[in-house]
């Protein structure tokens, strides 16, 4: 499988809270951790009620993009294995990931 990095958007296989299934969710990249496991943030089209998600559209994408105007929401990360992964949908351009990063960072800060 290849290797994704900083800025991939990815589909993984997100597993439903009580684990009775899966389903495929965007995710953004934020790290390789080397070995099997990357670290993601959360990507949905609901706009939650969440004052911390950051609109991400088509023309935020260097390469790709997904089925519809969706969300970061830097405050879900979590960490998965390589084999969640279906496939990569895209990559964000450089000032977008730059813009997800400065949130994470100033969000950690405080």
């Amino acid at each position: 499988m290849e290797r994704f990095v900083k800025g991939d958007v990815v589909i993984i296989h997100f597993p439903f809270s009580d684990l009775t299934g899966v389903e495929k969710r965007p995710a953004l990249v934020l790290l390789d951790l080397g070995g099997e496991d990357i670290l993601l943030c959360q990507i949905t089209s609901n706009p939650y009620n969440d004052k911390q998600k950051m609109p991400i559209r088509e023309e935020d994408f260097n390469k790709g993009k997904l089925k519809q105007n969706s969300f970061v929401r830097p405050l879900n990360l979590f960490t998965g294995d390589y084999s969640l992964i279906e496939y990569k949908a895209g990559s964000l351009k450089q000032e977008k990931i730059n813009e997800v990063i400065e949130r994470i960072c100033e969000l950690l800060r405080n």
